[in-house]
C-alpha cells in the first residue's frame, strides 16, 4: 500500500483520520481471514493506483476489520473488501467486493 493511503491500526486512529480530513474520505476495509486475504491484496493495488490520481481531493484510509471493531460495527461492514465514501463524516456511498480500477473510479466519480 502506498504512502498516500493512511492505515488505521485502531478505532481511535480511524476516527482521528476521519476528523482531520478536509476532503471526502474513502474508507477501505480489509480482512485477514483466508477468504479475504487475496481479494484484499488485489484491492491494495487498485486503491494504491487511485490514490495516485486523487491526491489532494480524497483521503484514503485502509482499515483492518479485526483491528477496528467499533468502526466496523458502526458502519455495518460485514465483509472484506468493503468501501465507504464519506463526506463531512456522512456515508454517501458503500461498495463491496473486488473492483477493477475503472469500476472504483466510476464509484468515486459518481459520488464525489
Amino acid at each position: 500500500m502506498k504512502k498516500r493511503v493512511h492505515r488505521a491500526r485502531e478505532d481511535a486512529e480511524f476516527s482521528f483520520i476521519l476528523g482531520m480530513s478536509r476532503v471526502p474520505v474513502l474508507a477501505y476495509f480489509t480482512g485477514t481471514w483466508p477468504k479475504a486475504i487475496e481479494p484484499c491484496r488485489v484491492m491494495d493495488l487498485v486503491v494504491g493506483d487511485i490514490a495516485d490520481d486523487c491526491t489532494g481531493r480524497l483521503t484514503i484510509v485502509r482499515t483492518d476489520i479485526t483491528r477496528c471493531p467499533a468502526a466496523t460495527e458502526r458502519y455495518g461492514i460485514t465483509g472484506a473488501p468493503s468501501y465507504l465514501l464519506l463526506k463531512e463524516g456522512e456515508v454517501v456511498a458503500h461498495g463491496t467486493g473486488l473492483m477493477t480500477i475503472a469500476e472504483l473510479r466510476t464509484f468515486l466519480d459518481d459520488h464525489l
